[in-house]
């Protein structure tokens, strides 16, 4: 089973589609790695409290940064001062690897 560490060092592989989504139990197990986060519907979605709106808006300019670098993006929704993140790949209508990578890399911005 991946860990979350080991998921924060790997890199997304472009994906363009033409490959299913991960399974059920494929999704649970890698989830398992990925305190907090849960799966709703082929999402995986966690959401984030700060002390104020302006960590909160950090975190979302972080998440940017990673989003940017990985060319994988979540959906954001932003309150004053929690965040929810959500990731699935569009691509293929489910989950992917790529998410749960993005999604390990998002808990290691947080615990900084």
């Amino acid at each position: 089973m991946a860990t979350t560490c080991n998921l924060a060092e790997r890199q997304c592989q472009p994906c363009e589609g033409g490959v299913a989504p991960l399974d059920v139990a494929a999704a649970a197990e890698m989830l398992q790695s990925l305190p907090g986060w849960a799966l709703d519907e082929q999402r995986l979605e966690k959401s984030f409290v700060f002390r104020n709106h302006y960590e909160a808006m950090a975190f979302v300019n972080a998440v940017a940064w990673v989003s940017h670098r990985e060319n994988h993006h979540p959906e954001l929704t932003v309150g004053y001062k929690d965040v929810r993140i959500r990731y699935w790949t569009h691509a293929i209508g489910g989950l992917s690897e790529n998410d749960f990578i993005c999604a390990a890399k998002v808990d290691k911005l947080f615990d900084q």
